[in-house]
């Protein structure tokens, strides 16, 4: 379903829990705030304006759109407004030839102000806490609803792996060439502005969560804050009732990343893959899915311990949860919902992991071509359990020889991606990038030189192809 439909889609809903209306031809109305703060508290929602109450649609000011997108961008970034601050994703599109802006508001793992006002949601819209037993029982349901959000007064900076900060500000900066605020922070200030510092109510003390200890903690301040939390990755292939191989990672959530992509990356064959013109990897695309929903989503109180094995055609991975639905999820039935919203936050921010159920969509999409079956769709299951499986073709199974005049067009197109990526590349390079012979490599690059599609410049050891123009 396109943006437009969606939101065409919740116009016909009409206005309720989570779906606002505000006429907003020339200015942003001020009001939108409160539905903001109240989506914020409750569910999150969307809020669609240039509709009128009854769902009429009066459109935008084509003038106006960047002036209210930049106001809103603003405002949500200006404490003394919405406190604490939040991030909005705004979508703009045409509904009747007039232009309607959506608001996409997430429920949020805190308890937000508007000018210090607190606001709720219900059926009728968006109202007041008027006393302050609403106002605690806000911040409990926040506390409770969020197992990362555990205050813990005792961690101090000492309690962190100072390395990961740097490694932090590397990946913003090379995302971003610079421009992320990160990148200039200090450590402390990088933990603040990812809200993994905080206030608990019930206590009255404040400071860092169990998500930054998660995220950036020794092993030793991970044994203490969470002691049930271990990931077992395990390859059975030949021994299915012990391993192959294992590994007990007890590291924290950005090591934990690295060291279990490696040790996938060691235990399954890879695929090349032409996107366009653009060389993928279609195994690293849905493990990183798999791996990143493994630790973000995982219910940190559960004393379930997750899990990554590697079988000989499948991939496995096991965690605790506190289910939102129930049984088997596809892009059709996925509800997004954030089991850790400031972790996922965080791998957000490194480009680690995309939007919420994004990542689903993606692996229904490449899983089917890394296999090459239409059929082998990932299996996800939605209980106190969250079990994911993904199949992998068994090793050896698409790097056979093939003669015919398709496999033949393939190997050429992906040795011009490895010409166009390294023009030194050599021809031993490519056949064990591809995992196809030498002699095949040499035979396709023939044929290429032949149709003056390649040419080699300078000698064998020294020299490099170029890409002829067509």
């Amino acid at each position: 379903m396109s943006a437009t439909e969606k939101i065409k889609a919740l116009i016909a809903k009409g206005e309720g829990l989570n779906v606002e209306f505000k006429t907003a031809r020339e200015e942003l109305p001020r009001n939108v705030y409160e539905t903001i703060c109240a989506f914020l508290n409750r569910k999150g929602g969307h809020i669609l304006l240039g509709i009128k109450d009854n769902g009429l649609v009066e459109g935008v000011n084509e003038d106006a759109v960047q002036k209210q997108l930049k106001t809103l961008a603003h405002d949500m970034n200006n404490p003394q407004i919405i406190t604490p601050t939040s991030r909005l994703e705004t979508e703009v599109v045409q509904i009747e030839g007039k232009i309607i802006i959506c608001i996409h508001v997430p429920e949020s793992p805190q308890a937000h102000s508007l000018k210090g006002i607190y606001y709720d949601r219900n059926e009728d819209g968006d109202y007041r806490l008027t006393n302050s037993h609403l106002i605690a029982a806000l911040y409990i349901r926040k506390q409770e609803g969020y197992t990362e959000n555990k205050v813990f007064p005792y961690l101090q900076m000492k309690d962190f792996v100072q390395e990961n900060f740097d490694q932090v500000r590397t990946l913003v900066a090379v995302r971003t060439n610079g421009a992320h605020p990160w990148v200039n922070m200090r450590n402390e200030e990088i933990l603040r502005s990812a809200k993994l510092y905080q206030h608990d109510e019930n206590t009255g003390k404040e400071g860092y969560t169990l998500a930054a200890a998660l995220l950036f903690g020794t092993e030793t301040t991970i044994g203490t804050v969470c002691p049930h939390y271990r990931i077992d990755a395990l390859c059975r292939k030949e021994d299915v009732d012990r391993y192959d191989d294992r590994e007990v990672i007890g590291c924290n959530l950005l090591q934990a990343y690295s060291r279990l992509m490696a040790f996938i990356q060691k235990h399954t064959p890879d695929r090349f893959f032409l996107e366009g013109i653009q060389r993928v990897s279609i195994r690293d695309i849905i493990f990183r899915e798999m791996v990143a929903n493994l630790l973000i989503h995982r219910e940190y109180s559960s004393h379930y311990r997750a899990s990554l094995t590697v079988y000989k055609e499948t991939v496995v991975t096991e965690n605790g949860s506190i289910p939102y639905v129930m049984g088997h999820i596809t892009p059709a039935t996925v509800k997004p919902h954030p089991k850790n919203p400031n972790i996922a936050d965080f791998f957000r921010q490194l480009e680690w992991v995309e939007d919420l159920g994004s990542g689903v969509r993606k692996m229904f999409h490449y899983c089917p071509l890394y296999v090459k079956d239409e059929n082998a769709l990932p299996l996800m299951e939605e209980g106190d359990v969250f079990r994911l499986t993904i199949r992998y073709e068994k090793e050896g199974a698409h790097f056979t020889e093939q003669s015919n005049t398709a496999i033949s067009i393939k190997h050429a197109a992906e040795i011009l991606a490895l010409i166009q990526d390294n023009p030194k590349v050599t021809a031993q390079e490519i056949a064990q990038t591809l995992n196809v012979t030498k002699r095949t490599v040499e035979r396709v690059m023939s044929n290429l030189v032949d149709k003056k599609i390649i040419e080699r410049q300078g000698s064998k050891k020294v020299g490099a192809w170029i890409i002829l123009d067509s």
